[in-house]
């Protein structure tokens, strides 16, 4: 049996503009679904703060170095994402490859973005499900500024809006996308990621291992 073929956990990714809430959302629907008995699992890209930071000033002089920077994080971190999703039912992951589609890809020519996207399918594991928090630019960039003056250049409302019209582009592209809107009431928005990731089915029972009564 191939690795692929191995059975594995549900990869959900939450994906949006910098401030539509992503980190707060995924802790929420973390903890709904572990009451509900599922077995979750949580990570976050970039998952190298160094090599985070270099992305994030590259992608300003030149997008391609920037989405670069993102996907060597991203596959270095690819073999601890697998473990995850072997040990758990669902892992919940804040950013996928499509941010650095939706950021840096967002920036470069259609020839560019067609290689970045064939790069990030050959560097890590594509995500099963997708929630797209929607949250128009204006509003992210209010957001933004209450959390601290030293803004990253990524999160100026020009690049905000540029990249919100990417990820809607991608949502209709790609399947097993649901789009929510983030200026929703945090419980009717975890409501909704809640039936979007698991409906209202039960965890499976898990398999009892040797020994085990």
């Amino acid at each position: 049996m191939t690795r692929s073929a191995r059975r594995r956990g549900l990869l959900v990714a939450l994906e949006g503009v910098d401030g539509s809430g992503k980190s707060t959302l995924l802790r929420a629907l973390a903890a709904a679904l572990r009451r509900r008995g599922w077995s979750v699992g949580t990570v976050r890209e970039p998952s190298d703060p160094r090599l985070g930071r270099l992305a994030q000033e590259a992608s300003v002089r030149d997008a391609w170095t920037g989405a670069v920077y993102f996907t060597v994080d991203r596959h270095l971190a690819e073999p601890g994402v697998r473990r995850e999703l072997a040990r758990r039912q669902i892992v919940l992951t804040d950013r996928s490859f499509f941010s650095t589609l939706a950021y840096q890809g967002s920036a470069l020519s259609p020839a560019d973005r067609r290689r970045l996207e064939r790069l990030q399918l050959e560097a890590t594991v594509a995500p099963d499900r997708v929630l797209l928090l929607d949250l128009p630019p204006a509003e992210a960039v209010r957001r933004l500024a209450g959390r601290s003056s030293n803004r990253s250049p990524l999160e100026r409302r020009r690049t905000l809006e540029r990249v919100a019209r990417a990820y809607r582009t991608l949502a209709r592209r790609w399947t097993g996308w649901t789009v929510l809107d983030a200026r929703q009431d945090r419980a009717e928005l975890l409501a909704d990621a809640l039936r979007a990731v698991v409906g209202d089915r039960k965890p499976p029972a898990r398999p009892r291992r040797p020994g085990q009564r």
